[in-house]
C-alpha cells in the first residue's frame, strides 16, 4: 500500500529524470553519449579567413616587391626634377607592416652641369646621403602629391659648385615636369657637411659642419622652417639657430632667401692664436644667403691678447653684412664696450687664399709654407671713441701693471690684421692719432718726474727739491702712433703739462721692458729761474742762450730706460750742439753812432 501522493510524486520524479535516469529506473543499460560538434557557420567563417589572409599575405608580398621600383622611379624622378641634374640610388627597402616603411642609402644627385638622363661624369656628386628612412601610407603610391610626416637623413654632404660651373637650371620654365609632387612634414638630418665654392680667385670654399638639422614643410614651395644645431669650427663653439630657408633658388642659391635667430655660446677663443676668453652672442638675421643682415650682441668677460694676458670685459652690440656663400663679412657699426671704453667700429673680414703654382710647376717647400701663411683672414678696422680710458686699452695690450697711466681717451685708428697662423699680437698693424686728457702715471717715479719738472717749469724750483713734494699734476698729450711687431711707434707726440710742453717722438715696447723717446721740452721760467741758490746765479748767464720763440727754456730731451727704471734727462750732446750753434747764428752787436758834437 503506499502512502497518499506517493504515485503522483514517483510519476514526477520520472518525468524530470533525463533517458539515463529513466533507462536505470527502469533496469536498462544507458546509451552511450554524443559528442560536440562545430557549427557549419563557424567552420565557414574561419576558412574564409584564412583565405583572406593568405591573400593579404600575397598581396603585401606583391606590394613589397613591386612598390620598391615605383617608389624608386619616384624619387628619382622628383629629385631630377628638383635640382635639374641625374640622379643614383645604390639600395632602397621597403616594409609593410604598421604602413609603407622606405629605407636606402647611397644617394647620389650629380653636379649642374649635368642634363637628367645624361651619362653621369666621373666627378664628384653635388649632393650625397649615406642614408635615410622614412614612412608613409601604402595608399600614397598612389597619389599625385606623396605626403610623408618624417624622414630621417645621416650623412648629408651637399657641394655646391662655383655658378660658371653650373648649367643655367630650370632654364625652361613651360617645360612640365612629373605631375605628381612629394611633400615631406619634417626632414631631420644629422651630420651634415654644406660647402658652398665661389667665383672669386683665391677664395677657399665655404664650409658649414652641421651636427643636426631639421627642416618642415619640404617641398611646399614656400620658406621652410628649420631648425639647426652646429659646432663652429673657429672659434670652437654649439650654435642654436631657428627660423625660415628657401625656397631654394638652385640657379643662383645666392638669391636663396634666409631669416631666423641665433644663440653662440661657450665660444673657445684660444684656438685663434694671439687671443683668449669664451664668447657668447645671440641675435637675428635675415636677407638672402649671398647677403645676409646681421644684428646681435657679443658678450666676452674674460677677454684677453697673449700680449698682455690681462682679461677684460669685452661687449658689443654689432650690425653685419654677411655673405653666406664667400663667408666676407662687413661690419656696418658695432658698439664695443671695453671696461669703461665705449668704441665705435667699422669694417670688414674677408677671407683670402694664396694662389697655388701653376699646373706643371714644382712648389718648394718654402714656397708652399708662404703660401700656406697667407691664407686665411683679412681683417681691417676704422675704430673712433670719444669716451675711452687709456688705462682700459693699455691694460688689454701691455703687460705692464697696473697700466702705464690713467686718463680721458679719444682714438682715431685703422686696425690691419693679415693672414697667417701666427699670433695676433706680432702680426696686427694699427695707426692712428690720440689725445689723452688729465692724465696721470700709475708708476711713482714716472709721476714724481713730472710733478717736479712741472714745478720748476713754472718757476717753482723749492717745491722741486727732495722732500719738499710737488703738487700732484694732470698732464695732456696727443699725437700720432703706429703699432706693428709688437712694438709701438710714436713719430709725433705732444706731452703738455702746467709750465711745460715736450715734443717727443720714440717707440715703446708692448712688454714694457724698453721706452726710447727723445724730443724737445719748452718751459714757462727761464733756466735761472728753475734753479735754487748758487744753482740759480750760475744759469743766469745761459737764460738768453737757451730761451727761443718766447719760451723761458727750450732744451732736448730723452726718456729712456725701463717701466722699472725710467730715466728723464737732458741729451747733453744735442744742448751742447745747440748752443754753439745759437752764438754763431748770434747777430754782430752793431757799432755805436758817432757822438754829435754839441752846438
Amino acid at each position: 500500500m503506499k502512502p497518499a501522493g506517493s504515485g503522483e510524486h514517483d510519476e514526477r520524479m520520472e518525468e524530470n529524470d533525463g533517458p539515463d535516469q529513466a533507462a536505470h529506473h527502469a533496469g536498462q543499460p544507458a546509451p552511450t553519449p554524443r559528442r560536440w560538434r562545430i557549427p557549419r557557420w563557424v567552420v565557414y567563417v574561419t576558412a574564409t579567413a584564412a583565405a583572406l589572409a593568405a591573400a593579404f599575405a600575397i598581396v603585401l608580398a606583391y606590394v613589397a616587391r613591386n612598390a620598391e621600383p615605383i617608389l624608386r622611379r619616384r624619387v628619382i624622378a622628383n629629385l631630377e626634377e628638383r635640382f635639374q641634374s641625374p640622379v643614383e640610388l645604390d639600395e632602397l627597402h621597403i616594409t609593410v607592416l604598421g604602413g609603407l616603411g622606405v629605407s636606402g642609402g647611397g644617394l647620389r644627385i650629380l653636379n649642374f652641369d649635368e642634363k637628367p638622363g645624361a651619362q653621369p661624369a666621373h666627378q664628384p656628386a653635388m649632393l650625397t646621403v649615406r642614408s635615410f628612412a622614412f614612412h608613409t601610407a601604402v595608399r600614397q603610391l598612389l597619389e599625385p602629391t606623396m605626403r610623408i610626416d618624417t624622414v630621417r637623413v645621416d650623412g648629408l654632404r651637399l657641394d655646391i659648385p662655383p655658378r660658371h660651373e653650373r648649367a643655367p637650371l630650370l632654364q625652361d620654365k613651360k617645360k612640365r615636369g612629373p605631375k605628381w609632387k612629394m611633400v615631406v612634414g619634417t626632414v631631420v638630418c644629422r651630420d651634415v657637411i654644406l660647402t658652398i665654392e665661389t667665383d672669386k680667385p683665391g677664395k677657399d670654399p665655404l664650409v658649414f659642419p652641421i651636427r643636426e638639422l631639421t627642416l618642415h614643410d619640404v617641398g611646399s614651395g614656400q620658406p621652410m622652417p628649420f631648425e639647426a644645431q652646429l659646432v663652429n669650427p673657429k672659434p670652437i663653439g654649439d650654435i642654436h639657430s631657428t627660423g625660415h630657408f628657401g625656397p631654394w633658388r638652385s640657379d643662383d642659391p645666392r638669391e636663396t632667401l634666409v631669416d631666423g635667430s641665433y644663440s653662440f655660446t661657450h665660444a673657445d677663443l684660444g684656438p685663434i692664436k694671439g687671443i683668449s676668453g669664451i664668447l657668447s652672442s645671440t641675435g637675428n638675421y635675415g636677407g638672402t644667403l649671398g647677403r645676409i643682415d646681421v644684428t646681435g650682441t657679443t658678450d666676452t668677460p674674460d677677454f684677453a691678447l697673449d700680449m698682455s694676458e690681462h682679461p677684460v670685459d669685452l661687449r658689443t652690440v654689432f650690425n653685419a653684412t654677411v655673405d653666406g656663400t664667400t663667408g666676407d663679412t662687413v661690419l656696418n657699426s658695432v658698439h664695443a664696450t671695453l671696461a669703461h671704453t665705449v668704441l665705435e667700429v667699422k669694417g670688414s673680414v674677408i677671407r683670402v687664399r694664396a694662389g697655388a703654382a701653376d699646373e706643371g710647376d714644382e712648389e718648394s717647400v718654402d714656397q708652399a709654407a708662404h703660401r700656406q701663411q697667407s691664407e686665411g683672414h683679412m681683417i681691417q678696422i676704422a675704430v673712433e671713441s670719444n669716451q675711452a680710458r687709456v688705462e682700459d686699452l693699455l691694460r688689454l695690450g701691455i703687460k705692464t701693471s697696473p697700466p702705464l697711466m690713467d686718463g680721458a681717451l679719444t682714438l682715431r685708428a685703422q686696425l690691419t690684421i693679415p693672414p697667417g697662423h701666427v699670433s695676433v699680437s706680432k702680426k696686427m698693424r694699427v695707426e692712428g692719432t690720440f689725445t689723452i686728457r688729465d692724465a696721470t702715471f700709475s708708476n711713482p717715479q714716472w709721476q714724481q718726474t713730472v710733478d717736479k719738472l712741472s714745478a720748476r717749469a713754472s718757476g717753482n724750483p723749492d717745491q722741486a727739491r727732495e722732500g719738499a713734494g710737488a703738487a700732484r699734476v694732470e698732464s695732456q698729450m696727443g699725437g700720432s702712433f703706429a703699432l706693428a711687431d709688437a712694438v709701438l711707434n710714436v713719430p709725433t707726440m705732444r706731452f703738455e703739462m702746467p709750465g711745460a710742453e715736450v715734443d717727443v717722438a720714440g717707440k715703446y715696447s708692448l712688454d714694457g721692458d724698453t721706452f726710447d723717446f727723445s724730443g724737445t721740452a719748452r718751459t714757462d721760467a727761464k733756466a735761472s729761474e728753475m734753479l735754487t741758490g748758487w744753482k740759480s746765479l750760475l744759469a743766469m748767464p745761459f737764460d738768453k742762450l737757451l730761451e727761443k720763440d718766447g719760451a723761458g727754456v727750450e732744451v732736448p730731451i730723452t726718456i729712456s730706460g725701463t717701466r722699472s727704471a725710467p730715466k728723464l734727462g737732458l741729451d747733453l750732446n744735442k744742448l751742447g750742439a745747440q748752443i754753439l750753434h745759437r752764438k754763431q747764428d748770434k747777430p754782430p752787436t752793431p757799432p755805436a753812432p758817432p757822438a754829435t758834437p754839441h752846438q
